[in-house]
This record gives structure tokens, C-alpha cells and sequence, in this order.
């Protein structure tokens, strides 16, 4: 297949649409020059003149085909025309002017994207339609409904009418004035006075810039005539009556016309009814007394008439009576039905009859009724007074009269409050009887002179008494309760012990004691201490709790049915010391606390021995080491001695001794050596030696030693200390241990 001309429709398709978007490209450019508003003949018409409003701009524009423009015309902000055209221009025709379009003027003409305004032109349209009235009738009977209507056929807008009414030469006044409607308004009149009236109508029609009146409209004459039905009543045989008489009301209309309807009412309720008359017959009741009413009615118009009518009892309404008011049971109460007037003249004694009632059902034939109170004779009374006649039989009845027998009060109650008494503290006690007709009156006698009085007259009140502490709860048999709810008649009185034995007594812990054994004075460790509270009186059960006094920690606590209670301390040491008290409390809530005592814990037998003992080996090693050092001391000494003998006798085997040698037998610290010159003075023992020969002190001289010959012997570098022992002979010539005098110093090079 070729597929050329496919080819070819892309091609153009492709073209226009290159085309469409350069032109989309392109913006075309315009401005509104201006736009004007005319308002023509005038800008003030007098109303009914023919009136244009023409609207035209001015668009400048490079070659803009068809170029449309939108008019938007507007009164007092109200649109009243709108339109879109190619023509530069709109007229828009008042045909004619009325009121309702003068106002201000304003023209807006957008063109594409853009809009102008015109200036406000006004325009007053001067003056009113003057209205035409209309009645449907211009003759009927006072109180007819007839129809006007006022209109104003050539005004727009929202007009407000009212009606007049003109009495012959009387001022005129404003009937009715209907809601804004249209240019006509009909409604519905009534005029009820007889005469000759003139009736007419205006309107009035509000603007934005006033409210504006018409002139009157045309006078209508209307004549009422009068419409006679006044109803005439009658009341047979008389207006004033005795109950049980036959009366007969007529009412009635003398007129010639046949649609009137009359009725008989009395205290708004109709008694009969129908057309021009009618006659009511009834007999005579006490509540017949009042204002009887007859009326006439025609359309809307009625007419009516009174008469007062009274009928007079020929008895009283009978009383029923109780004797006496207050009855308890047992009594005897006596019911009597009287009357308190009647009329002798019309009533024989032969005709009366009395009858008293019990719940609607006869408990005698008689005037008086005698029973005993008892709960089977609660209940509703009345009786009833009957006189017969030979016409009729007219009957009365009595109000109703609740009897109701009052139960005696009961022999009274007390109680605690709560059934719970503390002693040494207030109290309150509540006397009650179960059974009683209220109200009841309830005195309370007790010990401290306590008298007091309560009257319970409503359902849920109660009789309770304050009374101040005791201390013994025998007390509580001087307690009693009294009630009474019959006047005249002795006091209940309460069964004596009875609060004794129904009352919950708790006594409060007395002063609390705490002991230690086995004594009150020191402890020594190891010991086993019993920590005992004891109170002499108190309601069981009886917690008692043990706190160390310095830390104000509870240690124990224990809840006893006995007046004492322990606790224990095992194996007691250091910790344990301080003061100790204990606090009790029982049911009646009070605290006791002991007093405090104290601990003091000493040290164990077998730790006393062993510090003893400790102490005498302590004085017996001191006393060993000053034995050892005396004696080591003496040996030192002898020992000295010895070579000082040896040392006269022989010669010396050696010039010097050793470090050692020296400190050893000088037993000096090393320290010591080193010095220039020391010399130990040592006293001897005395002993036979002493007495012929003189102790040897030695003497020791620091002597500086020359170089080592190194062919000789090594010898220390330095300068040594080198201590040569130098003797005195028994001839008290010092002499070295070779032999030579030592008496002065050599130095050896």
C-alpha cells in the first residue's frame, strides 16, 4: 500500500500546529480609552416620562477582530443589566420612569482582562401614582367582613399600604396597615358602629435615599346599618330560689330573621343552643348560683344579655365531728353529723335522716356513731343528711374525716451511739421507742444532774442526748429514758440495766510500767534481758511495742490479751545499750508511753580474765626483758674486766680490734663510730675485786692511717677510724698492747 498521503496529513498537521503556537506566542495589545454614561431627557424626570440610559466605550486595540465587550449596569449598587457584545454601546430604556428607578447609575465594561467604571449618574424621578381603592361592598350589617383593596397599578418596587376610615365629621383614623407587597395590596375589614363612614387608602414606597408618601386615594362611602338581635331572657318562677325548685330560663331573638342561633351559657359552658329561641328547664341545685348568659349570634356579629340568678339551700351541708380529736387505741371516740341551719318552712323533722359513712359503706342510720379505736376503725368518715318530699329527695353529703387511732409510744430504748463507750471520754445516747404515734416527747435522766428533753415530730428524726464522761462503766446503770406521746398519761419509762448490758464499754490502758530484768543496773554480755510493759486496767486486747529511745526504731510489737507483755534480748552485747521505752494502746484508741530506761552493757567475765591475764604476762615480759638487759649488762662488765687482766699479763696479740669486736663490746649502735673522741664511763659492781683493784676505762683514739705500701698487706683506702684498746698498768702508765706508750697520738703515714 503507499503510504504518501498518510504522510502528507502529518505533514499539515504538523504545520497548523507550529502555526497555532506562534500565534499563541503573539499577544495582542489593547486599552479601554474610557467609558461614559448618559442619562437621557434629564437627569430629574417627573415620573411616567420615558427615560434612556446609554452606556458606551472606548476600546483601543492593534486589529483585534470582533472584539467583544461586557456591560455591567448597575442603581445603588443593584444590578439591573448585564451583557456581553461586539457593540461599543448599550441602551438600556426606562419606559416610563417611575419612583422606584431613580438612584445612582454606574456602567463597568470589562474587556478581556480589563475593566473601567463610568462615573455615577443620578437620576430623581419626582412624584407618585396616586392609589385607586376598592370595596367589594359599600352596604352591610355592623360587624360584616369586607374586602378593600389599594393598588397603584404603575409604580414598581415594594409598596407599604394603609387604610383610613373617616366617621361623618369625626378625625380620620388608620385601620390597617398591610406588609410591603407589590403595587396592590386586598385585605379583609370590619367596621361596628352604625353609621355612615369614608374610607380611603395611601401607600408609601422606602428608597435608599428616603421613604416617599402618595397622595390619598379616592374616597369610598360605606353606610353600616344596625342589626337587631339583642336576645330578650326570661327566668321562671323567679331568680331567686330554694334548692330542689323547677326553673325554666327562655332566650329568645325577636327578629324577622331566620339564621340567627341563640345559647344559654353559664361561667363559659353552654347550657343549651338553637336557632332564634329556646327554653331551660332544670331544677335548682346549691352551684346553680351565678350569671346566666344569653346569647345571639349573626355572621360575625353577637349580641347577649344577663340575669343573675340565687338559689338558696334549704339545709346546711352537713359536719360529721370526733370526739375526742387526739384517739389512741382503746379509746373510745364518739362520731356526731349535724347540720347547721335548715329551713322549718320547707323541711319537716318527719323527712331529715342522718346516715354516717365508713369507706362508702353505712355503719349507722343515726346522727352518731360510738366505737373503740382500734386499727380496724381507721378510715374514711362521712355522713349524709336526707330530706324527702313528695317531688323529690334532696341529699347531702358531709366532708370526709379521717379517723386514725395513735399507737401509744412503746417503752423506750437506750442505746449508745454507735454501741461503743469509752470511758473518760463524752458520749451520746439515743432513746427510741419502736411503736408510737409521733409526735413523741423523750426525757433522759442521769448521774451529774443530767436532764434533758427531745421531741420527735417527723418520720427520721431522732432523740439523741449529750452526756459527759464517766469513769466506772457502773455508771451507765444511773442512766433512763422516758417517752411519752399522750398528753395527760405517765411516761414510758426505759427497763432500768438495760444500757448497761447492751452497751460496748472499753476502758483506756492506765499508766504504763516498764521493767528489766534479771535487774534495772548493769548487764554484762552475753546476758539474756527480758524488756517487760505491764498497765494495771485496760480493755483487751492490748498491743504493746518496744522502741529504742536514741534511734526511735520499733523493735518489737505484740498484741496480748493479758495486762502485761515481754520481750526478750538474747546474747546482749554493745549494740544493745541505750534507753528503752515501750508504748500500749487498745481499742479505745489513747496512747500510753512508759517511761525510759536505760541499759548499760559491760564487758564479759571471761574478756575481763583475758585482758587480766593479758596484763600480768605484759608486766612479766617488761620485767624479763629489764632482768635480761641487767644481767646481759653485768656479763658486760665482767667481760670487760677479764681482758683487762689478760691484757697485763701478756702481750698483745694484735694493735687493733675489729668493727665488730669494738661494738660488741662497747654495745653501741653504729651509728655511734666515727665520732673524734668517746669514751664509755662504766660503773662497776661492787665487789672484792673492786676494793684492791681500780676498774680500766677504755680510751679510744682516731687515728688517720697512712697509704698501703703495695708490697705489704692491703689495707683500707681512705681515712678509717682505727680504735687502739689503751690500758693504764697498775703503775698508771698507759701502754699499748705491744708494748709502746701510748700517751700520745701517732699518726700512721
Amino acid at each position: 500500500m503507499d503510504s504518501r498521503p498518510p504522510n502528507l496529513l502529518l505533514l499539515l498537521l504538523l504545520t497548523s500546529l507550529l502555526h497555532f503556537s506562534q500565534c499563541a506566542t503573539e499577544q495582542s495589545s489593547y486599552i479601554i480609552d474610557s467609558v461614559g454614561l448618559t442619562i437621557l431627557p434629564s437627569s430629574t424626570v417627573q415620573s411616567g416620562t420615558p427615560v434612556t440610559v446609554r452606556c458606551q466605550v472606548s476600546v483601543s486595540h492593534d486589529s483585534i477582530p470582533n472584539l467583544t465587550h461586557t456591560f455591567h449596569l448597575t442603581r445603588d449598587d443593584y444590578s439591573i443589566h448585564y451583557s456581553t457584545t461586539t457593540e461599543d454601546s448599550i441602551v438600556y430604556e426606562l419606559s416610563p420612569a417611575r419612583a422606584a428607578d431613580s438612584g445612582n447609575y454606574e456602567c463597568r465594561v470589562t474587556v478581556k482582562d480589563k475593566s473601567k467604571t463610568s462615573l455615577n449618574r443620578k437620576l430623581d424621578v419626582t412624584g407618585l401614582q396616586t392609589p385607586i381603592l376598592y370595596l367589594n361592598k359599600t352596604t352591610f350589617y355592623e360587624g360584616d367582613e369586607f374586602i378593600a383593596t389599594c393598588s397603584a397599578p404603575e409604580e414598581k418596587g415594594s409598596l407599604v399600604f394603609r387604610f383610613f376610615k373617616r366617621f361623618r365629621y369625626e378625625e380620620p383614623q388608620k385601620m390597617k396597615q398591610v406588609a410591603p407587597t407589590g403595587n396592590s395590596s386586598e385585605t379583609t375589614l370590619v367596621l361596628k358602629q352604625v353609621g355612615d363612614y369614608f374610607l380611603y387608602c395611601d401607600y408609601e414606597i422606602n428608597m435608599v435615599h428616603g421613604t416617599r408618601r402618595s397622595n390619598y386615594s379616592n374616597e369610598i362611602r360605606v353606610i353600616v346599618r344596625g342589626l337587631y338581635i339583642s336576645p330578650v331572657m326570661n327566668v321562671l318562677p323567679s331568680s331567686h330560689v330554694f334548692e330542689g325548685d323547677i326553673m325554666e330560663v327562655v332566650c329568645k331573638v325577636v327578629s324577622s330573621l331566620k339564621n340567627v342561633e341563640v345559647f344559654l351559657t353559664r361561667e363559659r359552658r353552654i347550657l343549651k343552643k338553637a336557632p332564634v329561641s329556646l327554653s331551660h328547664r332544670f331544677r335548682a341545685e346549691e352551684g346553680d348560683s351565678g350569671e346566666l348568659t344569653c346569647k345571639a349570634e349573626l355572621g360575625n356579629v353577637q349580641k347577649e344579655t344577663y340575669e343573675i340568678i340565687k338559689v338558696k339551700e334549704l339545709f346546711s351541708k352537713p359536719r360529721l365531728t370526733v370526739q375526742p380529736v387526739d384517739i389512741y387505741e382503746g379509746d373510745s371516740f364518739k362520731l356526731t353529723c349535724s347540720v347547721s341551719f335548715y329551713v322549718p318552712e320547707r323541711i319537716s323533722n318527719r323527712t331529715m335522716q342522718f346516715s354516717i359513712y365508713k369507706d362508702n359503706v353505712s355503719v349507722t342510720s343515726s346522727k352518731t356513731y360510738i366505737a373503740m379505736a382500734h386499727p380496724n376503725t381507721t378510715g374514711n368518715y362521712t355522713c349524709k343528711f336526707q330530706v324527702a318530699s313528695l317531688e323529690h329527695t334532696l341529699v347531702k353529703e358531709s366532708q370526709n374525716l379521717v379517723v386514725k387511732a395513735k399507737v401509744l409510744v412503746s417503752k423506750p430504748v437506750l442505746s449508745v451511739v454507735g454501741g461503743t463507750l469509752v470511758l473518760g471520754k463524752r458520749f451520746q445516747l439515743l432513746c427510741h421507742s419502736d411503736n408510737g404515734t409521733l409526735p413523741i416527747t423523750y426525757t433522759l435522766d442521769g448521774p451529774g444532774g443530767l436532764n434533758g428533753q427531745r421531741v420527735v415530730r417527723k418520720v427520721g428524726e431522732q432523740a439523741i442526748f449529750d452526756s459527759s464522761a464517766i469513769f466506772n462503766s457502773l455508771e451507765l446503770n444511773n442512766f433512763n429514758c422516758h417517752a411519752q406521746n399522750k398528753p395527760n398519761n405517765s411516761p414510758m419509762a426505759g427497763t432500768v440495766h438495760q444500757l448497761f448490758h447492751s452497751t460496748n464499754v472499753i476502758e483506756p490502758v492506765s499508766k504504763l510500767v516498764l521493767t528489766i530484768l534479771p535487774s534495772m543496773g548493769d548487764v554484762s554480755e552475753g546476758q539474756d534481758v527480758t524488756l517487760t510493759c505491764s498497765v494495771e486496767r485496760g480493755t483487751l486486747p492490748i498491743t504493746f511495742t518496744w522502741y529504742h529511745a536514741e534511734t526511735g526504731i520499733k523493735i518489737s510489737s505484740k498484741v496480748s490479751k493479758k495486762l502485761k507483755e515481754s520481750h526478750f534480748i538474747h546474747n546482749i552485747n554493745g549494740k544493745h545499750k541505750g534507753g528503752y521505752y515501750c508504748v500500749s494502746t487498745n481499742p479505745a484508741n489513747e496512747t500510753k508511753q512508759s517511761h525510759t530506761v536505760m541499759i548499760k552493757v559491760n564487758l564479759a567475765v571471761w574478756k575481763k580474765g583475758l585482758i587480766a591475764v593479758f596484763c600480768i604476762l605484759l608486766i612479766l615480759a617488761f620485767s624479763f626483758v629489764i632482768a635480761f638487759k641487767t644481767r646481759l649488762l653485768q656479763f658486760k662488765r665482767k667481760r670487760t674486766g677479764e681482758l683487762s687482766v689478760k691484757s697485763a699479763s701478756t702481750k698483745v696479740e694484735r694493735l687493733s680490734l675489729t668493727q665488730a669486736e669494738v661494738n660488741e663490746a662497747a654495745n653501741v649502735t653504729p651509728g655511734m663510730i666515727g665520732k673524734s673522741v668517746w669514751s664509755e664511763h662504766v660503773s662497776g659492781s661492787e665487789s672484792d675485786d673492786q676494793s684492791s683493784v681500780n676498774a680500766i676505762e677504755p680510751q679510744y683514739t682516731e687515728v688517720k692511717t697512712r697509704p698501703a705500701d703495695p708490697n705489704k698487706a692491703p689495707v683500707k683506702k681512705g681515712t678509717d677510724t682505727v680504735y687502739g684498746e689503751v690500758r693504764n698498768s697498775k703503775q698508771g702508765v698507759p701502754e699499748q698492747a705491744d708494748g709502746r706508750d701510748l700517751s700520745r697520738t701517732d699518726t700512721v703515714q
